[in-house]
């Protein structure tokens, strides 16, 4: 059934202020990295809009990657440290694997890296000596060109013969606490985005250039969260996709801040996942 949720006016919603690209005449970039003395960190520059968030808990079982662009699966997963490296990589990622694997039919599904927030009030993303914290702007992790060149940088030899078939690129996001309402993720419905709201971004490493898309404000954008996650719940989210036959491609995503949420709240400790997925067709 092809659910259309947009004007579903039964769903609880909230307003949050999301942080869209602003107009500029060059393509923005940012670096990972301290850069060089003199050298801003980014030449982008971010507009507030506020934005009605509608809860998807309600309808959870009728939204899918392939429409979209998220899903929200159950799993108990057996780790019980998600701050142990060697842990995650023992049994977090087969989980995450399999959990994958079962919601895309995918005939291959291979973990490449992981991400571990804890929020830390006042702290900016990516400040030496301190954690992760939420990605407040909204964006996508891959693009038309870094989709395929990822799959080319991790998959050596086989790449060639795997580019000729469908092949995704799905992050799995969870709380390692719960329930979390402080800084909850945000994901928009991929159908509402028009393909000039995209917007190539470089990512600048030390070793290397990334690609991922920033957005322009569109008002027709639908944004969604899932209330209240526990940690035995994970966000599927579409990074990427191959195929171009009206299926979602790519889903916009960021955290926002619930005007709603206790005063007391849980700083948000959450982990994602990024998984590739190849298919035969």
């Amino acid at each position: 059934m092809d659910t259309q949720i947009e004007p579903n006016a039964a769903l609880r919603s909230v307003e949050g202020d999301f942080y869209y690209l602003a107009p500029m005449a060059e393509l923005p970039h940012s670096y990972t990295y301290d850069p060089p003395p003199g050298v801003p960190r980014t030449n982008a520059t971010y507009e507030a809009h506020r934005m009605a968030v509608r809860d998807a808990r309600p309808i959870t079982a009728e939204v899918s990657l392939d429409r979209e662009g998220f899903a929200l699966v159950r799993q108990q997963s057996a780790v019980r440290d998600f701050y142990n490296e060697d842990e995650l990589r023992r049994t977090y990622y087969p989980e995450a694997e399999q959990l994958v694997a079962k919601a895309t039919g995918a005939a291959r599904v291979m973990v490449f890296d992981h991400t571990v927030r804890r929020r830390i009030w006042g702290a900016e993303d990516r400040t030496a000596g301190t954690p992760r914290q939420p990605v407040g702007r909204v964006h996508n992790d891959y693009t038309e060109i870094s989709g395929p060149q990822r799959v080319r940088d991790l998959m050596g030899t086989e790449a060639d013969a795997l580019l000729r078939h469908r092949y995704e690129i799905i992050n799995v996001w969870r709380p390692i606490t719960g329930p979390l309402r402080d800084a909850p993720l945000a994901v928009c419905d991929a159908r509402s985005v028009a393909p000039g709201d995209w917007v190539p971004s470089a990512l600048i490493y030390r070793d290397r250039k990334g690609e991922i898309y920033a957005v322009h404000h569109n008002p027709a954008h639908r944004w969604f969260y899932v209330s209240d996650m526990m940690p035995d719940e994970a966000l599927l989210l579409k990074c990427f996709d191959s195929a171009r036959d009206g299926r979602a491609r790519f889903a916009p995503h960021s955290a926002f801040e619930d005007p709603t949420a206790p005063a007391d709240k849980l700083p948000r400790e959450s982990i994602e996942l990024r998984t590739l997925v190849f298919h035969h067709d």
